[in-house]
């Protein structure tokens, strides 16, 4: 079996070179496009939840979309892999687009949270298959620079979706938001679709694998699970018995999603899952904590604290820049990365002390941003390299929905440990340095490898 990499050639001018330009700017579209609706829905749920009388199923329009996604992420890896990623691209770009109208014309608040479920369903589809798209389309020496064009796609998102989202849900109609976004989506489908015209996609494809089956049971439980422990976790005391259910699903279904030796950090491609996982869920978690702390212990206004957060996107893009670039290796990407966001952390921390100017905690966030930045790419271009052909979408797959699953793990852990500790931020904070340090220790174990296979025996 030959790897990724081997398959590579020559590389052209650039990922916006004739050849690549279609592709690479439908690519850049499709993922902005999912990037702003995120953002801006977050914004917009609490005006959308009073409109539809919903406040009760708050928390059930987040958890729907993130139970339905590593469902569709694991169906889409092995569609994928057996397929090729069109097929996958196409039904899930419907699937997201059918999700934003049935939201948009939502009477009541449970058909708005079946259409963010379809969302989730589109939306796990096209990332996965997106990622399978690049492995088998673009030279692996260009993998880099387009998951840096990925990591850019979510900062124009992330500085104008809320504000762009604030403006219709006060001067239109919250319903706005998705129908827009349901039209725009259909013309970058289209320009990646030509990008494809003439790539051969379905070279190599894998055999249809035994068991798939099962695999959709089990990503079915562990969403359960995902979505248990995050509604859980919002209703403190009153929800312990669901946080118990979902952390025992889960630790039933997730080994059963991941690659065999993941749980314990197996040397080589096992470790990715959990790798990523601890970085970007510890940076999730910790701006949830990080704007609240902001606002209630140094009295910046909703602006003021948007910002900060806006600094770490803007790290997040010049990282992968950096990355993409070619300036640093894999290795020195993923441990600096890990350190930069456990010191990001434990720098914002320090606001908490009066004396301590605002300053540190913009400088704080840019520093973890240009971590998760370096880091997060290099995982993706690293685990395409060391798949075997055929098998990028299983394995792609796999480290999102341990992404996923640490995420929400980690968000609802320092939350509990926020309101345990009634409310500190120091004990919900320190928390996520934790996990980010856990990256920082995990680093080589993942990066020295290069070999193929998901089998931890394949590592070196």
């Amino acid at each position: 079996m030959t790897t990724t990499a081997e398959r590579s050639a020559a590389v052209p001018a650039g990922v916006v070179s004739p050849q690549y330009r279609s592709l690479s700017v439908g690519l850049v579209a499709l993922v902005m496009l999912v990037a702003f609706e995120a953002m801006a829905v977050n914004t917009a749920m609490p005006v959308v939840a009073a409109d539809l009388g919903g406040m009760h199923l708050y928390n059930l329009a987040f958890s729907a979309t993130l139970a339905a996604s590593v469902i569709a992420t694991v169906l889409g890896g092995r569609w994928s892999d057996v397929k090729g990623p069109l097929q996958p691209v196409a039904v899930g770009v419907t699937g997201f687009v059918a999700g934003l109208l049935v939201a948009g014309f939502a009477s009541n608040m449970e058909v708005f949270v079946a259409g963010r479920f379809i969302q989730g369903l589109g939306a796990g589809l096209v990332q996965v298959a997106l990622y399978v798209l690049v492995a088998r389309v673009y030279p692996a020496a260009m993998h880099p620079k387009v998951f840096a064009l990925f990591s850019a796609a979510w900062v124009v998102p992330s500085m104008v979706g809320p504000a762009i989202s604030g403006f219709v849900v006060q001067n239109a109609d919250w319903r706005w938001i998705f129908w827009a976004v349901s039209l725009i989506v259909i013309p970058a489908a289209l320009l990646l679709w030509r990008g494809t015209a003439g790539q051969h996609l379905a070279d190599g494809i894998a055999e249809p694998a035994p068991g798939l089956g099962r695999k959709l049971v089990w990503a079915t439980v562990t969403a359960v699970a995902a979505a248990l422990i995050q509604y859980g976790s919002a209703l403190e005391l009153a929800g312990l018995p669901l946080l118990g259910v979902g952390v025992v699903l889960l630790v039933v279904a997730l080994p059963r999603l991941l690659m065999p030796g993941s749980l314990r950090a197996a040397r080589g491609l096992p470790t990715a899952p959990v790798l990523r996982g601890l970085a970007y869920g510890s940076l999730m978690a910790a701006e949830v904590l990080i704007p609240l702390m902001l606002m209630k212990e140094r009295g910046l206004d909703a602006v003021g604290a948007g910002i900060v957060l806006t600094i770490g996107a803007l790290g997040w893009s010049t990282g992968s820049w950096i990355k993409g670039r070619g300036l640093i290796g894999h290795l020195t990407a993923i441990r600096g990365g890990a350190i930069m966001i456990t010191a990001g952390i434990l720098m914002v921390m320090l606001v908490l002390i009066d004396s301590v100017p605002i300053l540190v905690a913009y400088v704080a966030m840019a520093i973890a941003g240009l971590g998760i930045g370096a880091l997060h790419p290099t995982v993706s271009v690293l685990v395409l390299e060391m798949s075997r052909q055929g098998e990028e979408g299983q394995n792609s797959a796999a480290v999102g929905v341990g992404e996923s699953v640490f995420t929400v793990v980690a968000v609802a852990v320092s939350g509990a440990l926020f309101t345990a500790a009634g409310q500190s931020y120091v004990a919900g904070l320190a928390f996520t340095a934790v996990l980010a340090a856990g990256a920082v220790f995990l680093a080589p174990r993942f990066a020295q490898s290069g070999k193929a296979g998901t089998m931890e025996g394949a590592a070196s």
